[in-house]
């Protein structure tokens, strides 16, 4: 099983200014750098959370159907599924219509089970893909406080350690309570 990031995030979802806030930085000139720690940190959180925060696009690669026919998607909070195809051993493309699975996107992790029968023989590798839409909405707004909080954590701490950045040896170093802050959000692995 693999999970593909098909459409990113259009925005983050901590802004420049509730960094410069939270740094206490009241200058511009290294807004470049702010910018790149709030992306790393967000991928960061949501690596560790299994959690898309603001809304994009994922697709699920499987070589075959479990045999309970249930498959479990990567990444959390769900909030669509955009389609699912089959391949069949020859590389044709099916779309299998919606009325072949029922999904439940209120699971942690969200889940689907298709109806026996629904797909066939596929091919060997990738011969199920399931796009599917993750995040908490469009805007930042939507996104839990203790998120945010957690990105905004982790700018503080690289910002400030900046130079052991450059030399690479922060390398696996997170804040105090960082691991905590974001316990209450991690998706189940099953």
């Amino acid at each position: 099983m693999t999970a593909i990031l098909t459409v990113p995030p259009a925005l983050e979802p901590v802004s420049l200014a509730q960094a410069h806030a939270q740094l206490r930085v009241s200058h511009s000139y290294e807004d470049d750098l702010i910018l790149r720690l709030i992306k790393a940190a967000r991928e960061q959180v949501e690596t560790l959370t299994r959690r898309a925060l603001i809304d994009q696009e994922w697709r699920l690669l499987l070589d075959d159907l479990p045999s309970d026919r249930l498959i479990r998607l990567s990444v959390a909070p769900v909030t669509q599924i955009l389609q699912v195809y089959t391949y069949d051993k020859d590389g044709n493309q099916r779309l299998v219509p919606a009325t072949d699975y029922q999904a439940d996107l209120a699971g942690n992790p969200a889940r689907m089970r298709f109806r026996a029968g629904a797909v066939g023989p596929v091919r060997d590798l990738n011969g199920i893909e399931v796009d599917f839409k993750a995040g908490y909405g469009a805007t930042s707004a939507s996104v839990p406080a203790g998120l945010q909080t957690a990105i905004l954590m982790l700018v503080g701490f690289w910002y400030e350690r900046r130079s052991m950045l450059e030399e690479d040896r922060l390398t696996g170093l997170m804040p105090h309570g960082f691991e905590t802050a974001l316990s209450p959000y991690k998706v189940l692995r099953i």
